[in-house]
C-alpha cells in the first residue's frame, strides 16, 4: 500500500498528445507508463518492490528530497532495468539477503538518492547495466555498501558509502566502474576490493578513510588506478596487491596507517607518481616475491610512527624510486634475499634513525645520483653475495657513510661522504668492494677504514681532515692505487708519508700510508662528543675517581657500594701480585631506580676506576637502549648487539631501562635475540666490557629472569633511591655555585618546601627536576631583573624565593 499517489505525466510525440493520470500506487503507475513518462511520487512510505522496465522518470516531488520511502518487507525494494531516471527517493531493505537497490540493465541515472539497509548488499549493479550514479549515500552496516559485478560497469560521482558490513565498494566479475569525488568510510572490510581478472576499477578524486580493515584490496589480476584520491585511517594495511594485481597511484596521498602503506606480492606491479605515503606504523611500501614490482617517481615517504624500514623489498621483488624522498624514518630502504633489487635514482634519503640502504642475504641495490643525509648508516652491505653501486652519491652527517661486511661485495664510484662520525668507508667481517674516486671529508674518526681479513680494492679515492686518519688497512688484502689524503688529523710517524699511494708503496707498508701505525696504542684518540665519545684526558686515580664520586649528592648507599667492589678488585690484584689467589668479582652490575638518581653517571665513573686500577684498557661509557640493540628482521639484532659490544670494548656497556629487551607481551619480539646474544658476548669477551643494565625497580626483576645466563652475569643489583627534598636542595645550590648564582635569605626554605610539596609520580626525575628547578628560577629572575633601570651586583645573582616556578 502507499500513503500517497503517484502522478504519471505521459508524454507521446506531439505536445497535444501529453496527459496527466492519478494511480494508488506505483506498481500500478510503472504498469501504465511507457518511455519518456514522468511518475512524480507523492510524500509518503511505499512498501512495494518496484520494478523500472521502461525509461522513463521517477522521483520524488520538487523540493522534498527524502519524503518518499521506498520500504517493502522483503525482497529487493528497487530494481531497474532499462534507461530510466530515478532521483530524489529514500530506499530501505528490510531482507538480509537482496540488495535494497539492483541495477540489472540499461544506462539509467540515479540521482540524490539514499540507500539505507541491513542487507548483502545496499546498490548492486551487474550484467549489462552502466548506470551514472550521483550523490547518492548508501549507509549498510550489515553488508557491501556498493558491489559492481559480472561485467557491469558505470560511473559514480559524488557518491558517499557511510557504512558498510564488509567492503564499501566491491568490484569482481570482470566489472569495470568509475568513482569520481566519492567518499567510503567506516566500513568492516575493505574500504574499496578489486578482485578479478578483466576487473577494473578507476578512482579521481575519492577519499577511502576510517576503515577497518584494508583501504583499498586488488587481487587475482585485477587492475586499478587512483588519481588525486586518499586513503587514510585504516586499521590493517592502506593498500594490498595480490596475485597479479595491477594499480596506478597518481597524485595520491595514503596516510595514518597502523601496518603497512602499500603491500604488495605475487607478480604484482604498482605504479606511483606524484603520491605521498606518511605516518606508517610498519612499512611505506612492503613488496615481496619474484616478478613482483614498485615503480615510484616524485614521490615522498616520511613520517613514519613505528620502528620498521620505509621501503621494504625482498624474496626477489624489485623497486624502482626515481626522483623520491625518504625521510623521517627508522631505516629507509631494505633489500634483502638473492634475486630482489633496488634501484634508486636521483632521490634523497634524510633523517633516518638507523640505515638509510640495507642490503642483504645476495640482494642488489644501485643507486645512482642519490644525496643521503643525516643518517646512522648510509649504507650497509651486510654479508655474501649482496652488492650493487652506488654512482655519484653523497652522504652527509651519518655515523658511518657506508659499511660493507660478512663478503659483501658492492662498487661504490665517485662518492661523497662528508662529516661522519665514526667513518666514511668501514670494510669489516671479510667485507670487499669496490672504491673507485670515493672521497670523505672532515670525519670525527677514520676516513676509510678496513680490518683483517678483508679484500678490497681503492682507486683513486682521497681524504681530507679526518681526525683519526685518512686511511686503516691491515697489512694485507688491500690493494691501493693513486689515492691521496691531507696530513690534517693524521697521527705523525717517525718517518714523513707519500702524499700518493700506489700498489708497489701499499705493499711495501702495513697501512695505506706511512703516516699510519699498523695497530692502535692504548691510549685513546679523541673523538666527537656523544654518548659513544672515548675521553682523551689521563687517567685519574681511583682516589681522585672516588673523590668524584663522595661529591655527588646522595646516593650513600650507592658509593658504599662501589667502594666495596673497588676495594675487592684492588686487594684482588695486590694478593695476585703476592702469588696469592684472588677472589672472584662480578664486575657486571644492574642498576635499579627511577629516572634522574644518577645512574648514568656512576655507570662513567665505575668504567673510569676501573681504568684506573687496570681492570679495563680505557673506561670509556657506550650507552644504548632497546633502539640500538633490536633490528627489524632475524639476523639484524645480533648485528646491533655486536657491534654495540664492539664499541664498549675496553670500557662499560650501559643499557638503559633494559627491560624493555624483554616486553611482557613480547610474542616473535627480537628483543630476545639481543639478550642472549649479549649473554654469550660476555661470557666469550669476560675481560673485555663491563656491562650494567638499567631501569625501574620491578621491571628489571623481571628482566633478570628472561635469560637462564642473565641473572648469574649479574649477580650484584645496586639501587638508587630517589632524592629527599634536602638532597634536591643541595643539587640547586651546587647548580647555584657553578654558575655564580646566591640564594637569598629564605630562598633555601622556601625550596624545601617546594620540594617537599612537590608530586613525586611517574613524571618525577630527581635530580633532573632539581636542575629543571634551578633553571626555573633562573629564567624568572631574568625577566624580574631586566625590568630594572639600574642593577647592583647583588640584582643580577641573589635567587629569591619568589624566583620559584609554580607546583605543577
Amino acid at each position: 500500500m502507499a500513503q500517497g499517489t503517484v502522478q504519471v505525466t505521459h508524454t507521446g510525440t506531439s505536445r497535444w498528445r501529453r496527459r496527466t493520470g492519478e494511480y494508488a500506487s506505483l506498481a500500478a503507475a510503472l504498469e501504465a507508463a511507457a518511455d519518456g513518462d514522468i511518475l512524480t511520487v507523492s510524500p509518503g512510505t511505499y512498501r512495494e518492490n518496484l520494478v523500472v522496465r521502461c525509461a522513463v522518470t521517477l522521483r520524488g516531488p520538487d523540493g522534498a528530497a527524502g519524503s518518499v520511502r521506498i520500504a517493502p518487507s522483503e525482497g529487493v525494494p528497487l530494481t531497474i532495468r532499462a534507461s530510466a531516471t530515478v532521483r530524489d527517493l529514500h530506499v530501505e531493505g528490510q531482507d538480509t539477503a537482496a540488495p535494497a537497490l539492483l541495477i540489472e540493465d540499461g544506462t539509467p541515472e540515479l540521482t540524490d538518492l539514499r540507500i539505507v539497509t541491513r542487507s548483502a548488499a545496499g546498490v548492486e549493479v551487474r550484467g549489462a547495466a552502466r548506470p551514472t550514479v550521483r550523490r547518492c549515500t548508501v549507509d549498510n552496516p550489515a553488508g557491501v555498501g556498493i558491489a559492481v559485478l559480472d561485467g557491469a560497469g558505470g560511473v559514480f560521482e559524488e557518491c558517499e558509502v557511510v557504512a558498510a558490513g564488509q567492503s564499501g565498494v566491491s568490484v569482481h566479475g570482470g566489472a569495470h566502474p568509475r568513482l569520481e569525488r566519492c567518499r567510503v568510510h567506516h566500513a568492516s572490510g575493505a574500504g574499496l576490493s578489486i578482485t578479478g581478472e578483466s576487473t577494473a576499477l578507476e578512482a579521481i578524486g575519492c577519499e577511502v578513510y576510517e576503515i577497518k580493515g584494508t583501504g583499498v584490496q586488488i587481487a587475482s589480476r585485477a587492475t586499478a588506478h587512483l588519481t588525486e584520491s586518499s586513503v587514510h585511517r585504516t586499521s590493517a594495511d592502506g593498500v594490498t596487491l595480490d596475485t597479479d594485481a595491477v594499480l596506478t597511484l597518481s597524485d595520491c596521498d595514503i596516510h595514518d596507517i597502523p601496518e603497512n602503506a602499500v603491500d604488495l606480492r605475487s607478480r604484482s606491479v604498482l605504479t606511483l607518481t606524484r603520491s605521498t605515503v606518511r605516518r606508517f606504523g610498519r612499512n611505506g611500501l612492503s613488496v615481496w616475491d619474484p616478478g613482483t614490482r614498485v615503480d615510484a617517481n616524485q614521490c615522498e615517504i616520511h613520517d613514519s610512527t613505528g620502528d620498521y624500514p620505509a621501503v621494504w623489498v625482498s624474496d626477489g621483488a624489485t623497486a624502482v624510486l626515481d626522483s623520491c624522498r625518504v625521510h623521517d624514518v627508522p631505516d629507509a630502504l631494505f633489500v634483502l634475499d638473492r634475486g630482489s633489487r633496488a634501484d634508486v635514482v636521483d632521490s634523497d634519503l634524510a633523517q633516518v634513525r638507523n640505515t638509510a640502504v640495507s642490503v642483504s642475504d645476495g640482494a642488489t641495490a644501485q643507486l645512482d645520483d642519490c644525496r643521503i643525509r643525516e643518517a646512522s648508516t648510509g649504507a650497509w652491505f651486510r654479508d655474501h653475495g649482496s652488492g650493487g653501486t652506488l654512482n655519484n652519491c653523497t652522504i652527509d652527517k651519518a655515523q658511518t657513510g657506508v659499511i660493507v661486511t660478512k663478503g659483501a661485495d658492492p662498487s661504490i664510484e665517485r662518492c661523497t661522504v662528508t662529516s661522519p662520525a665514526e667513518a666514511g668507508f668501514y670494510v669489516s667481517a671479510e667485507g670487499r668492494g669496490t672504491f673507485r674516486a670515493c672521497r670523505v671529508t672532515d670525519s670525527s674518526g677514520y676516513g676509510f677504514h678496513v680490518t683483517d681479513g678483508c679484500r678490497t680494492t681503492l682507486m683513486g679515492c682521497r681524504t681530507e681532515r679526518c681526525a683519526r686518519g685518512g686511511y686503516e688497512f691491515p697489512g694485507e688484502g688491500v690493494r691501493a692505487e693513486d689515492c691521496t689524503s691531507d696530513t690534517s688529523g693524521v697521527r705523525a710517524a717517525t718517518a714523513p708519508a707519500p702524499a700518493v699511494v700506489t700498489t708497489a708503496q701499499s705493499q711495501r707498508s702495513p697501512g695505506l700510508l706511512g703516516e699510519l701505525p699498523a695497530h692502535h696504542p692504548a691510549a685513546p684518540v679523541q673523538q666527537s662528543a656523544g654518548p659513544d665519545a672515548v675521553r682523551s684526558a689521563p687517567i685519574r686515580t681511583p682516589d681522585d675517581v672516588l673523590s668524584a664520586l663522595d661529591d655527588l649528592v646522595g646516593l650513600d648507599s650507592v658509593k658504599r657500594e662501589v667502594r666495596t667492589l673497588t676495594n675487592m678488585i684492588e686487594v684482588g690484584r695486590r694478593r695476585q701480585e703476592a702469588g696469592l689467589k684472588a677472589a672472584s668479582v662480578r664486575r657486571h652490575l644492574v642498576f635499579t631506580g627511577s629516572p634522574g638518581t644518577g645512574k648514568t653517571t656512576v655507570a662513567r665513573l665505575y668504567g673510569e676506576i676501573l681504568a684506573s686500577l687496570g681492570v679495563l684498557e680505557r673506561g670509556h661509557l657506550v650507552e644504548v637502549s632497546r633502539v640500538d640493540l633490536v633490528g627489524e628482521h632475524i639476523g639484524s639484532t645480533a648485528i646491533r648487539t655486536q657491534e654495540a659490544f664492539d664499541r664498549a670494548r675496553g670500557g662499560v656497556l650501559f643499557i638503559d631501562e633494559a627491560y624493555a629487551l624483554s616486553p611482557e607481551d613480547s610474542g616473535r619480539d627480537f628483543g630476545r635475540e639481543a639478550i642472549d646474544t649479549l649473554v654469550k658476548l660476555m661470557e666469550d669477551h669476560r675481560d673485555a666490557v663491563v656491562v650494567i643494565v638499567a631501569g625501574y625497580t620491578a621491571e628489571m626483576e623481571r628482566f633478570l629472569t628472561v635469560n637462564p645466563g642473565v641473572a648469574s652475569r649479574f649477580s650484584r643489583t645496586i639501587t638508587f633511591s630517589d632524592y629527599v627534598p634536602d638532597e634536591l636542595l643541595r643539587i640547586v645550590e651546587q647548580q647555584a655555585e657553578e654558575h655564580e648564582y646566591r640564594l637569598a635569605d629564605g630562598t633555601a626554605e622556601a625550596l624545601l618546601k617546594y620540594f617537599t610539596a612537590l608530586p613525586k609520580g611517574a613524571a618525577f626525575g630527581n635530580g633532573r627536576t632539581a636542575r629543571q628547578t634551578f633553571e626555573s628560577m633562573v629564567e624568572r629572575h631574568a625577566g624580574r631583573v631586566a625590568g630594572l633601570a639600574e642593577v647592583s651586583t647583588d640584582d643580577l645573582t641573589l635567587l629569591v624565593p619568589d624566583d620559584l616556578p609554580e607546583l605543577p
